[in-house]
């Protein structure tokens, strides 16, 4: 999943400036406050993105379904079961700030093996890798998380884990396509829809997330819907 283009160059820049200061004390510590200040920005940046992308590829895996956003369902005229565990805001804000996390990390780990920043342009092979890595080791945070901590999985944790483990598995290989959205967008409306948040960022994470979501999970229509939801929807639990 790409983030912001302008936010990666900022945190880039940042980075850049930061390594090659050669002074000390109090402009070496600026420098350093600096360009911890430019990560923070980029990775809140991707957050906000991430967060985004997953909402909206609920319209797209489940477009006539209503879904289950906990504590906010109250201010969309639908009633609320669980305020957060097991519902679809859990999963927005969670696997966004996991994602958010690999992402960064991958970056920049990849950008030191390869001497420069990571560009899907220079390194088509390498950015690929990135996207399967950092979606796998995001996700997998994210249910190595609510295996651990949602009070649902009480008395079946390990199970619990090793399904969303493989699930994450065979939907993050499904997202190999996401670093060729925004040059194939480009093709058809323009370098500048292309290069905007929308058009390098938000769509391709909103595609990749309807993909693993919905091939790992099989998160599509009435599939993959929770109790609460399926009583929205006014279906009833297969046993």
């Amino acid at each position: 999943m790409l983030f912001n283009r302008a936010s990666r160059n900022l945190f880039n820049g940042a980075f850049r400036r930061f390594k090659s200061t050669s002074s000390a004390g109090g402009e070496a510590s600026g420098e350093a406050a600096q360009a911890s200040v430019f990560a923070a920005s980029a990775v809140a940046t991707t957050f906000a993105t991430y967060m985004t992308a997953d909402f909206l590829s609920n319209f797209l895996q489940h477009p006539t379904q209503k879904m289950d956003y906990g504590y906010f369902n109250q201010f969309i005229g639908r009633p609320v079961d669980q305020n957060w565990w097991g519902t679809r805001t859990q999963h927005i804000v969670g696997v966004a700030g996991c994602l958010a996390i690999t992402d960064h990390t991958s970056q920049h780990f990849f950008g030191k093996y390869l001497g420069r920043p990571l560009c899907f342009a220079k390194s088509p092979a390498t950015f690929v890798a990135h996207t399967f890595l950092f979606i796998f080791g995001g996700v997998a945070m994210y249910c190595a998380g609510d295996a651990a901590l949602n009070p649902q999985h009480e008395g079946h944790r390990e199970q619990e884990l090793k399904s969303g483990l493989y699930s994450t598995y065979i939907g993050t290989c499904t997202a190999w396509f996401e670093p060729y959205v925004a040059p194939a967008l480009g093709t058809v409306a323009g370098s500048a829809i292309a290069g905007s948040w929308a058009g390098s960022a938000l769509l391709p994470a909103t595609l990749a997330y309807t993909t693993v979501k919905g091939v790992g999970w099989y998160d599509w229509g009435n599939s993959g819907l929770n109790d609460h939801e399926m009583k929205l929807n006014g279906l009833t639990k297969e046993e």
